[in-house]
């Protein structure tokens, strides 16, 4: 009876599992076989699925699977903060007065952008959790967001860098789709947003070096050295990639996720200088260094691409490695310094400008006060 109870569990354990995959709509849309055979064109598409600029392993050998066991067994005592982080909220009204080029920071890689008189969403995970289901994930760091979605003015645009859970969220996504004017997609990924409700007409999906114009900005989407997909059968259908946003005055980048690569001194030569460069730092791990950027890397990634100030972000939010939580920017800030790079450490949800006459941004803000 024992046996029978527990293999009838697992069938069930099974049975809810595909249900769910096949079902949720958190793991989003695919494209359509006309579709699939029209990205052939990049260059990059290959045996359906698209590929990195340059070599890229994404498959974890035995031993590596051995030793992020061992890590995870082995454990960090300070892979979450053990204090409530400090998360500076923003009155709404001062966002709809706002003139100027401001960036609110929500932790992670998500960012409110103001600029030419337009909002601009970028990678807005706000959810708690950033996983298909809150019990296959860990929860956000901070107990509340800047501002919450519903108070959030109206959203000219959201730019998505690539699918993954802790940078598109459905439920997000679901808050933000009935005051958000347009959707900027890596290729494939608007099948998601389809799939979600949203109008055809309000999707434009983007190829690498491929860019589109709002009023008086510019986007451009650039190469990263990543990966993507929301289920178990769908690695790699969507692209990945990073941002440039710019206007007659401004130019930021967006590193979006991944490792490093030639691909940064391409862009810096391309379109460089920029202002900021916000530059994923953070989740990384000797097992998977090809596809997230150590910090030191980081830093020299924003020496590539010739920015005056670079911010790391992938990291202050969530838990998705086994380094500490304040790994990240403690080691980037050191390479910067050698590096002579400016690195900017805003709190979360303090406002963001760039500028000569822009304040510095150096509190160390994930060092506890003491009482």
């Amino acid at each position: 009876m024992i046996g029978i109870t527990i293999a009838a569990a697992i069938t069930l354990l099974v049975i809810v599992g595909v249900l769910f995959v096949n079902f949720s709509p958190e793991f989003g849309g695919k494209s359509s076989p006309e579709k699939m055979e029209s990205f052939k064109k990049t260059g990059h598409f290959e045996e359906g699925i698209f590929v990195n600029l340059i070599e890229t392993n994404l498959d974890m050998s035995f031993g590596k699977m051995v030793s992020t066991m061992q890590q995870m067994i082995k454990g960090s005592p300070n892979k979450r903060p053990t204090f409530d982080i400090p998360v500076q909220h923003v009155d709404s009204m001062t966002l709809v007065q706002n003139t100027k080029t401001e960036l609110i920071w929500f932790g992670h890689s998500a960012f409110l952008l103001q600029m030419e008189g337009m909002n601009i969403l970028i990678d807005p995970m706000f959810g708690d959790v950033p996983a298909p289901h809150p019990f296959l994930g860990q929860s956000r760091y901070g107990k509340s967001l800047p501002i919450s979605i519903e108070k959030l003015p109206q959203i000219d645009a959201i730019i998505i860098s690539h699918d993954h859970y802790d940078h598109l969220d459905y439920g997000s996504i679901q808050k933000l789709k009935g005051k958000t004017k347009m959707f900027y997609v890596p290729l494939g990924v608007g099948a998601h947003f389809e799939s979600w409700g949203i109008d055809k007409s309000a999707i434009v999906e983007l190829d690498w070096w491929g860019d589109v114009s709002l009023n008086n900005l510019k986007f451009t989407f650039a190469p990263s050295r990543h990966f993507s997909g929301r289920g178990l059968t769908d690695r790699n259908t969507t692209l990945w990639g990073s941002w440039i946003i710019t206007s007659e005055k401004e130019n930021i980048y967006f590193s979006g996720d991944g490792g490093y690569g030639p691909h940064f001194k391409e862009i810096g030569e391309k379109y460089g200088p920029f202002d900021l460069a916000m530059l994923e730092c953070g989740q990384y791990n000797d097992n998977w260094s090809e596809i997230h950027m150590k910090p030191e890397e980081s830093a020299q990634a924003g020496k590539d691409v010739n920015a005056k100030k670079i911010m790391p972000i992938h990291w202050g939010a969530f838990t998705l490695s086994l380094h500490t939580w304040t790994d990240p920017v403690e080691r980037i800030i050191k390479k910067a310094n050698e590096l002579n790079v400016e690195v900017i450490t805003p709190i979360i949800g303090e406002p963001i400008f760039i500028g000569k006459d822009a304040p510095d941004y150096h509190q160390q803000w994930w060092i506890p006060k003491a009482k």
